[in-house]
């Protein structure tokens, strides 16, 4: 009866048009110079419930006004029972507005674009990929071994489909068949930019990810979580949540880390990339926090360029033999959000130098002016 009464109740507060209102229209606003292509945005599901409470959410499509086609689209939880965001996938045009239109109906079956997942048959890896490269986490299986690692590896990838699966189970993935190959070198330092304290001068290296939690998986944007254990920083008791999200679309995740502690307002931390004994070409932006390396190429094997963007203050950057590094500071149990991935010139998207940084500098620019949604 309670259950009933309070629909009685919420429909005497909404407006006859808004309960009779069968789809609602969603304008994305670029008021940049950069075209946005294969955005993926978010539009709060909260809004659109508003315009269009009786949304059937297996029964829905979403149309471009201008194609009258069907977009891709995905229901983003990010960990909660209910439905948090409506995540489309767009090419804006720049200082253009594009519209949607949400309605009933039936969806066409989109490409999965992203994917994560715990590999237990590969000592606990986590790996996780979009259509554009794919990515690693070690975790505690593999510690005290000649494999173990602290940072995060690359998978570079020459095709749009989803590799993970098939890779391990060819076993060889250090070989590329046709779809790329893992010769990323990681070795002691944070690899394709993961992040840890710095205390007196020094990196102070967790253990690997103890626990893992998926989020969300495809087809658009894939989220998970990696916990760690306490350690020791420099006599700094320290522990920390990772939360990592990659788009269909970009070279680049979005991590969002938490660190807790003891003893200390706040902390230094380095975001870092793995240097190469041979000469690479490095771009450093302490201003605007775009940190970027085109490493030296490795015969048949190729280029990669890994490159990371601090969206917080940085204090200074700089290179070492095996690494070059951001440093910023973090406040106990605050967020700290940074992008970081990488690209592979036998991929065709990205191949030299000038064209990597140039996709730094723009993504750095996207993260500064993003899309305006409004839902009518």
């Amino acid at each position: 009866m309670k259950i009933i009464k309070l629909f009685i109740c919420l429909a005497f507060l909404l407006p006859l048009s808004i309960l009779a209102q069968t789809k609602a229209t969603v304008t994305i606003q670029n008021n940049s110079a950069l075209e946005r292509k294969e955005a993926v945005v978010a539009i709060k599901w909260e809004t659109i419930l508003a315009r269009y409470p009786q949304i059937d959410t297996a029964n829905f499509v979403v149309i471009n006004q201008a194609t009258k086609k069907q977009i891709p689209f995905q229901l983003e939880h990010r960990g909660n029972a209910t439905i948090q965001n409506l995540l489309v996938q767009v090419d804006a045009k720049a200082k253009a507005t594009l519209t949607l239109t949400i309605q009933k109906g039936k969806p066409e079956t989109f490409a999965t674009k992203t994917y994560a997942r715990y590999v237990p048959e590969r000592k606990d890896d986590f790996a996780w990929e979009n259509d554009q490269i794919a990515f690693r986490a070690y975790g505690k299986a593999i510690e005290k071994t000649s494999e173990d690692a602290s940072g995060f590896d690359v998978w570079v990838k020459r095709t749009n489909k989803m590799v993970i699966n098939d890779r391990y189970k060819r076993g060889n993935y250090h070989v590329d068949a046709g779809d790329g190959m893992d010769y990323y070198h990681v070795g002691p330092t944070l690899g394709a930019g993961n992040m840890a304290p710095f205390v007196k001068d020094s990196i102070r290296y967790s253990a690997n990810y103890h626990q893992w939690k998926v989020f969300d998986n495809g087809p658009l944007r894939s989220t998970f979580q990696l916990s760690y254990d306490a350690w020791d920083a420099g006599g700094i008791k320290v522990k920390a949540i990772k939360v990592i999200s990659i788009d269909a679309g970009s070279q680049l995740n979005r991590v969002e880390n938490t660190y807790t502690f003891e003893g200390v307002k706040s902390l230094d931390v380095v975001v870092g990339l793995s240097k190469r004994a041979e000469a690479g070409v490095i771009s450093l932006n302490e201003q605007q926090g775009i940190m970027g390396y085109w490493e030296p190429t490795f015969g048949e094997d190729g280029t990669t360029g890994v490159g990371s963007i601090l969206t917080t203050p940085v204090k200074n950057m700089f290179a070492t033999n095996t690494q070059i590094l951001a440093k910023a500071t973090v406040t106990n149990n605050e967020p700290i959000v940074y992008y970081t991935g990488a690209a592979w010139n036998k991929a065709g998207k990205i191949t030299d130098a000038k064209q990597w940084f140039n996709y730094l500098d723009n993504f750095y620019q996207k993260v500064k002016n993003p899309l305006v949604v409004k839902v009518e």
